[in-house]
């Protein structure tokens, strides 16, 4: 999946990619508009690449989540996220049976369905597209490294 370089910024509508860092945080263009934003680094910011669902197993990293739903969509869009919650709910189940509904609620199910419908029309999610796990785990060894 093409994920690893797709912001959530809390406070901001919609879905975001990483243009270039600056020295007081990096500039940012939303996906939905191409408007280009400047983020601080104060604002709390999430990469969909270390994004994970708790499942009864453990967690599911969100890349293999959205290639779920693109094999069950066949790489087509997902239902609405302004689905009521029981509905949600089941279409998230034949997603990913083994996702825990006691840590697992139905406003994170919407933010899911959304942003892969957002990033299944920009043609950034793919069925057949390898997940890389090592690129997703590379940052976080090396800011581990830099803190020590």
């Amino acid at each position: 999946m093409s994920i690893e370089k797709i912001l959530a910024i809390s406070g901001k509508p919609g879905l975001y990619a990483l243009k270039l860092q600056t020295r007081t945080g990096f500039v940012a263009e939303s996906l939905t508009d191409g408007k280009k934003v400047t983020v601080g680094l104060r604002s709390n910011v999430s990469l969909l690449s270390e994004i994970s669902v708790y499942t009864y197993d453990g967690e599911v990293r969100l890349a293999e989540v959205f290639k779920a739903i693109a094999e069950k969509e066949d790489n087509g869009a997902a239902i609405s996220h302004k689905e009521d919650n029981a509905t949600l709910e089941s279409y998230f189940r034949e997603v990913l049976p083994e996702f825990d509904e006691d840590r697992v609620y139905a406003s994170d199910i919407k933010k899911i369905l959304n942003w892969y419908n957002m990033l299944q029309a920009k043609g950034l999610v793919n069925k057949d597209e390898e997940i890389s796990t090592e690129e997703a785990e590379a940052p976080a060894e090396e800011e581990a490294k830099t803190e020590k």
